[in-house]
């Protein structure tokens, strides 16, 4: 729940940058609180940046006061919403057959569902990172779904603002494992998106 207005002027000078050629080598997408997705969206202009949200209701409609439906972030001009955060997971209770419903419903609205799993830090330390990874893949990502509409998002909860980070060695394990979940249950499982999240700073990021 991070940012005011006024840090909107980064995103300018972001969207300044890559519209004069300045562009990474990835594709660019910022996610901020629901309340800026507008004035961001409305900022970047033509610039080759998406916008998602951070989290969306597993309904279309209904009496879910300060809930936003995935229906308002496509309307909006959103592309992708992310659903299962930890934090979400953590300080909301959010299931697996909850990240499940959400993600469902952000293919309703035709976003990008970005699905997010991790382990903590007592279930790295157990050694039952793959297993609980392995489970929540298993119980969050709906049946049907192709590359072009979801992303698997690894974010280990330990390196959550935490300062630590896994090494690349770790989250190539982990990336590799959830690759050959997808591949055994969808014919273009080697195509989807994999991303890290955790910890991550210009200094150490790839």
């Amino acid at each position: 729940m991070n940012g005011l207005l006024s840090s909107l002027e980064e995103v300018d000078k972001l969207a300044a940058g890559i519209a004069n050629g300045a562009r990474p080598a990835c594709d660019v997408m910022l996610c901020p609180p629901a309340p800026l997705l507008l004035a961001m969206r409305e900022r970047i202009g033509e610039a080759a940046i998406a916008v998602g949200a951070q989290d969306c209701h597993m309904q279309d409609s209904g009496a879910h006061t300060g809930d936003v439906s995935a229906a308002l972030i496509a309307d909006l001009g959103c592309t992708a919403v992310i659903v299962g955060h930890s934090e979400r997971r953590t300080d909301h209770g959010e299931t697996d057959a909850m990240v499940l419903a959400k993600a469902l419903a952000a293919h309703r609205a035709e976003l990008t569902a970005i699905v997010c799993v991790g382990e903590t830090e007592a279930e790295r330390d157990a050694g039952k990172a793959l297993e609980i990874v392995g489970h929540q893949v298993a119980s969050s990502v709906p049946d049907g779904v192709t590359a072009a509409n979801l992303v698997v998002a690894y974010e280990p909860v330990w390196a959550i603002g935490t300062g630590r980070t896994p090494t690349a060695e770790e989250i190539g394990e982990v990336h590799s494992f959830i690759r050959r979940q997808l591949m055994d249950r969808f014919s273009d499982g080697e195509q989807f998106r994999l991303l890290y999240g955790g910890s991550v700073k210009p200094a150490n990021a790839a």
